[in-house]
Formats: structure tokens, C-alpha cells, sequence
């Protein structure tokens, strides 16, 4: 006996649901190891002498350009704070992420409680965990070190003293360090420019697939 057409649009609707959830959106499933698509271009280090840890290298404009995520990369993008940089560099990432067909999730921390977003993140187990906003500097200085098998991406600032598993993309406009030291002398809103926070994020996930971490990129 045919079961009636409505049964049968019913499982055709729910397969279709179920085959939509593919392994890209299940991140509980297995997951190849990352690789970059594309190389380094001339001068975004010096290939004789690899940078040393905590060091900061200033790459020659462009020269990330040509370096892509394999398929399917996993990244949370972790963001505490509505100013305008933090804006403008969320902007930058989903943009980045959209284009380059990241597999993208956002924490939205709490500034009154950043830790608890931070777990939350670690908790996915990405391949990356992308930092933006001023008020996660000081909480992922006091995570991060515990958490050495994952990398993290801070854009538009940088940790004081990093661990070679965070690298920072920061330029003279941005440069906020936490730990005390206040607001630099230097910082300018206005810097935080869409062309410059795309910079950002292309910049330092081009080093972070090349395994130049713990290291500070400098875009002046």
C-alpha cells in the first residue's frame, strides 16, 4: 500500500532538513587538519629567518593577498563591545568569512563577564577563535596560556605578553595592550577604516595558516 502524499512530503521535507545540516555545520564531527590554499607573497617575512616569539614583523601591503583557508575552516568569531572599531572589525571578519566560505559562528561576550564567552567559544573547538574588541584583551591574557592547542587571532589589538598560540594584527591607530598599561597615545578611532580592518583579518589568518604565530603583524 502507497502511503498518502502527505506522509510523503513530510520525510521528503525532513530529509532535506537533515541533509541541509551537512558536516560543514556539525562541528561535533571529525575535521580534516586546516592547510593554506596559496603562498606568502615577497616581503611578508623574511623566508631566511623565521620571526621570533612575542617579535613583530611589518609585511609588505598585499602581500596575503593570494593566501585562502581550506574548505570548510572553522572560526568563532568572539566580540564584546558596540564602539566603533569593534563594529568595524566584525564587519571585516564576516565580510572575510562570507567571501572566503568560512565556516563562521559568533560569541557575543558579555563585558561584564568576557571569560564566560570565552569558554564558550573554546567550547566549539574551532581552528580559529578571532578576537575583536578592546574589552577581551585582558580576559584571553588570562586564558589563552591555558589554552595552548588553540589558536587565536586578535585583530586591531594585542596581548602584553602573548603565548606562541595568539598572534595580533595591530597598527599605530589601534596598539591597546591591556594589563594597565591604558589606552595608547596613539589610539584613533577613525583608523579602524574598512579597508584597513580587512587588511586585518586577511593578514593575520594568512600567518596563522603558515604557522607564523605568537607574533604581532603591524600593517603601518
Amino acid at each position: 500500500m502507497r502511503p498518502p502524499l502527505r506522509a510523503v512530503a513530510i520525510l521528503a521535507t525532513a530529509a532535506a532538513l537533515i541533509t541541509g545540516c551537512s558536516s560543514g555545520d556539525d562541528w561535533s564531527r571529525p575535521h580534516p587538519r586546516p592547510s593554506a590554499i596559496g603562498s606568502l607573497g615577497p616581503g611578508f617575512v623574511d623566508p631566511s629567518a623565521r620571526p621570533a616569539p612575542e617579535s613583530t614583523v611589518t609585511p609588505r601591503p598585499g602581500s596575503w593577498n593570494g593566501v585562502h583557508p581550506s574548505k570548510d575552516y572553522r572560526v568563532v568569531l568572539l566580540t564584546a563591545g558596540d564602539d566603533h572599531p569593534t563594529k568595524a572589525l566584525v564587519t571585516a571578519v564576516e565580510e572575510w568569512a562570507d567571501d572566503e566560505h568560512v565556516d563562521l559562528r559568533t560569541v557575543v561576550a558579555d563585558v561584564h563577564d568576557p571569560v564566560a564567552g570565552i569558554t564558550k567559544a573554546l567550547e566549539l573547538s574551532p581552528d580559529l577563535v578571532v578576537s575583536a574588541g578592546n574589552d577581551l584583551i585582558d580576559p584571553l591574557a588570562l586564558v589563552t596560556a591555558n589554552h595552548l592547542s588553540q589558536h587565536f587571532l586578535v585583530v586591531g589589538a594585542e596581548l602584553a605578553e602573548p603565548t606562541y598560540n595568539v598572534t595580533a594584527v595591530d597598527w599605530s591607530g589601534a596598539s591597546f595592550r591591556g594589563e594597565g598599561l591604558g589606552m595608547s597615545s596613539t589610539y584613533d578611532p577613525g583608523s579602524f577604516t574598512a579597508e584597513r580592518c580587512a587588511a586585518a583579518i586577511r593578514a593575520g589568518v594568512a600567518a596563522v595558516l603558515h604557522d607564523l604565530t605568537g607574533i604581532v603583524i603591524w600593517l603601518d
